[in-house]
């Protein structure tokens, strides 16, 4: 195959140096016949063709890499089915605000409406859910338009791209000289935002004069890389704060501005509330969880979600972790930044955190058989260390988790976002081992959404990627169960989510890895150890009470 040395170049061989001049170093795929010149130019470029068994794990694989890396993670897949597997993936990354590029075959341009294989309006379909969906129309623009679909990614909050590539125009052959490939670093100017000067000092004023102040610090922080900002600003100003999405982990488990069971309390009492980087979606009750005589701040990339579902008093656009430097530099001085007249505060709150953890103290250290899903949790949260990836992918067992396990770094959680899909486990994991193969990777699966994308397991044996998993199973999908049993009576609580007894343990040896069963919680921390000293992909079984609920699912709206 000719390089860019040579008079002429192809389709595939442009996409693979748009890819490279992006930083992309591998992509994620199932392979397909449209889409295969691709995978030559990535060979070319030293780009890593990583094989999966569904398009939904391609999808996911890429938006996880993307959490992880701060770069863009890039999935490619074949037209027709291929393309409608990876939707439900592109439309969590967009939910998610998680940058990625999703290439698309198509049937050639000769053969446009004429019935050819696996056709459809892939560019209609994707356009709702991506921030830029476009067909590549000329062999010659194929590295200018996967350039411009990853500067889209970029706009505002980021998100998910979509490119269809026909045969043909991937396939044929261009003279260098017509075809425009953009530079590394020459083609995307910098999206960071300290946000509008006025507003900045007007924060900084709010939080200087505030007795009660409380911070929900969210997944912007950590796509910003605003970690330091955000734990210089609580710790100058002191400043509870509250952590959710990839915002967990920001700061560590113990430190004395880490708040997590009393936000409710918190936010019904607070006088002053800052919101980062998190929309006043159905997680924050739309915001009318918020007491409505705090003053409300809200700081988010996006222009469009600032005073969505909720009025505020200020709104700040910009990159998080800028916006937090910026509030606390023009704070200080100023009194001390009224941080020590907010002792009583912090107290309060974290008295109203003990009463929570010692309500659930019976559950965490229950000897019950089947196990109790708290117990589960408590264990696999004693279990991590600073350098394990937690990643959630369930209903009712992860909402347990979500209460109880406790990132002990930033960037070290991972869960789906507010599109809440079953099946992300596998596929992050995936992505996490091979964006950090230094960091132990531990997965929380329900056995409902294990089921879902579970044969890719079968890919991190043959990758050679060790992890951690844990399936709690209940046979059951058990927070919809909660809810049929609250809205249709016990009689009618198992239609449709009742689940066979399926010995997860016995699937992972089958496919190559460490396998085992737990029936006693004195057992599950050893069964943890075993798995971790196993170096093989795991899944440790533990049979949880299926008749144990997690109060966030009893609490759901949609139940009530």
């Amino acid at each position: 195959m000719p390089d860019d040395t040579q008079d002429v170049i192809s389709g595939g061989h442009l996409v693979a140096k748009a890819l490279k001049a992006e930083g992309v170093d591998r992509i994620y795929t199932l392979c397909g016949g449209h889409i295969i010149d691709i995978y030559d130019g990535c060979v070319d470029e030293g780009i890593e063709v990583v094989d999966v068994r569904h398009e939904q794990v391609a999808a996911h694989a890429a938006d996880g890499y993307a959490r992880l890396t701060g770069k863009p993670g890039c999935a490619v897949v074949t037209a027709g089915p291929g393309t409608t597997d990876a939707v439900t993936g592109v439309a969590n990354a967009f939910r998610a605000e998680s940058p990625m590029l999703l290439i698309g075959g198509q049937g050639a341009l000769t053969q446009h409406k004429m019935g050819s294989l696996q056709d459809l309006p892939h560019v209609d379909m994707m356009t709702p859910i991506t921030k830029f969906a476009a067909a590549v129309p000329d062999t010659a623009r194929a590295a200018d338009m996967v350039s411009m679909a990853f500067r889209e990614c970029y706009h505002g909050a980021p998100g998910p791209s979509f490119l269809e590539i026909p045969r043909d125009v991937l396939d044929a052959k261009v003279p260098v000289s017509k075809a425009r490939v953009p530079q590394e670093g020459a083609y995307r100017a910098s999206t960071r935002s300290a946000g509008d000067p006025e507003a900045i000092e007007k924060l900084a004023d709010l939080l200087v004069h505030a007795e009660k102040p409380a911070i929900l610090l969210g997944s912007q922080v950590w796509t910003t890389r605003g970690t330091e900002a955000a734990i210089e600003l609580v710790r100058t100003l002191n400043i509870p704060a509250y952590m959710n999405g990839a915002g967990r982990g920001t700061l560590p488990p113990g430190d004395p501005h880490h708040f997590q069971l009393s936000r409710r309390y918190a936010f019904s009492n607070a006088d002053v509330i800052v919101i980062v980087g998190t929309p006043f979606d159905f997680r924050m009750g739309y915001g009318k969880r918020l007491s409505p005589d705090a003053t409300v701040v809200q700081i988010d990339l996006d222009y469009r979600t600032v005073g969505k579902n909720r009025d505020i008093d200020l709104g700040v656009v910009g990159d998080a972790g800028l916006v937090l430097k910026s509030v606390t530099e023009a704070a200080s001085g100023r009194v001390n930044g009224g941080a020590s007249k907010r002792k009583e505060w912090l107290d309060e709150l974290r008295a109203a955190e003990q009463t929570a953890l010692e309500k659930r103290l019976p559950s965490l250290k229950s000897d019950a058989s089947p196990i109790h899903p708290y117990r589960l949790v408590s264990e696999i949260n004693d279990f991590l260390t600073e350098d394990s990836i937690y990643i959630g992918d369930g209903g009712d067992i992860v909402t347990f988790s979500g209460q109880v396990v406790q990132p002990k770094s930033p960037g070290h959680w991972m869960d789906p976002g507010p599109l809440g899909t079953l099946g992300v486990g596998v596929p992050f994991v995936l992505a996490a081992k091979q964006a950090r193969p230094d960091k132990e990777v531990v997965a929380l699966f329900g056995d409902g959404a294990f089921s879902l994308t579970g044969w890719d397991f079968e890919t991190l044996v043959r990758y050679n990627l060790p992890f951690v998993g844990i399936v709690g199973n209940n046979s059951s999908m058990n927070q919809i169960r909660y809810g049929q049993a609250q809205k249709y009576g016990l009689e009618r609580e198992r239609v449709g989510n009742t689940l066979g007894d399926v010995h997860y343990d016995k699937f992972a040896q089958m496919l190559g890895g460490y396998g085992e069963e737990v029936r006693d919680p004195a057992d599950i921390g050893p069964a943890l150890q075993r798995a971790r000293e196993s170096g093989k992909p795991s899944l440790i079984n533990v049979w949880v009470d299926p008749d144990a609920y997690a109060p966030g699912t009893m609490n759901q709206t949609m139940y009530k």
